[in-house]
């Protein structure tokens, strides 16, 4: 794994009873930046060593991204676990000075690091079920999938789509969505990161 470590996104608490154990990186964040560990040793400057060392700098840092909007000038947005996502100046500090570190910037690079920028939506919906008996581990079911894809999508440059949102509400004895927001696909730019502010879910009957 190219030595890299498993990153403590929250410590661990001994103060607490029980005791809180620490918060680690998620499994897929892990392998993510095993997998950019070799670019990370390189000090050319592609996207991957600026992900992987702005990754590592912190275990807050839940997604990057790297833009070089001219020649030797790299804006580089960071997603906060924490929160909604915004990255505190705390956070910005830490991975600023990890990445104009001698061993990681190019000499000729002018490294900009900013927050992500949030865009908040909200998802109401409506299901209307086949007849049968039970409506709530439908209901329960759609919840599922659908917390799953907001949770998936919030990370920089990820739209969210109605057809998306239709077909994880689209469960086992659903009949039909109406879905009333989004009203419109929320498309991002790689600065930019989704954040669901609230959902709602509601049974609207069973179509004959």
């Amino acid at each position: 794994n190219f030595s890299v470590e498993r990153l403590v996104v929250t410590p661990a608490d001994d103060t607490t009873i029980p005791p809180t154990p620490a918060e680690m990186e998620l499994d897929a964040d892990y392998r993510l930046r095993i997998q950019q560990a070799f670019e990370g040793l390189s000090v050319a400057g592609p996207v991957g060593a600026y992900q992987y060392h702005g990754r590592s700098a912190d275990g807050r840092v839940g997604d990057i991204s790297v833009i070089s909007p001219s020649p030797a000038c790299v804006t580089i947005s960071v997603l906060s676990r924490e929160n909604n996502g915004v990255a505190s100046e705390e956070l910005l500090a830490i991975v600023r000075n990890a990445l104009n570190a001698e061993d990681v910037r190019p000499v000729a690079d002018r490294v900009t690091v900013q927050s992500a920028e949030i865009v908040n939506y909200q998802i109401n919906a409506t299901l209307y079920l086949y007849p049968g008996p039970e409506s709530e581990p439908i209901r329960a079911a759609a919840e599922a999938k659908l917390k799953a894809y907001i949770s998936a999508q919030h990370r920089l440059g990820r739209d969210i789509r109605k057809s998306a949102i239709y077909a994880a509400l689209h469960v086992e004895g659903v009949q039909r969505v109406e879905l009333a927001a989004p009203v419109a696909d929320i498309v991002l730019d790689n600065t930019q990161a989704s954040f669901c502010t609230d959902y709602s879910l509601v049974i609207g009957g069973s179509d004959e």
